[in-house]
């Protein structure tokens, strides 16, 4: 990944010193030059190309989440464990408030005052 990043660098390094050192170019025209051939694509590639290690990443993370939670939830599973697992099908079964597709029941209706 990181080869074809380093040679792109490379070969929009020198069409923007070719820019610069050109008779009848100029330096913000190679900066521009650097910006447009370089920059940007070689942003828009690597983050593509870097797509699967941030997935890799992700997901190990979470599995390390889920391992913890899961060691967590075992390691306080003592005497006392039904009146947390009360607690969290309690805390788990309850819906957001803005859940549901219903409409609220204390609607308003807009009245116009007469002059």
């Amino acid at each position: 990944m990181y080869l074809v990043l380093i040679a792109w660098f490379y070969v929009a390094v020198m069409m923007a010193v070719a820019e610069a050192t050109s008779p009848v170019g100029s330096v913000l025209g190679a900066l521009v030059t650097f910006l447009l051939y370089g920059a940007l694509p070689m942003g828009v590639v690597g983050y593509i190309m870097g797509t699967p290690a941030r997935k890799r990443a992700r997901l190990a993370r979470e599995a390390a989440e889920n391992s913890d939670a899961n060691s967590a939830s075992a390691s306080t599973s003592g005497a006392n464990s039904p009146n947390i697992s009360a607690a969290n099908s309690a805390v788990t079964s309850t819906v957001a408030p803005d859940a549901s597709c219903e409409t609220a029941g204390d609607t308003l209706t807009s009245v116009r005052k007469e002059l």
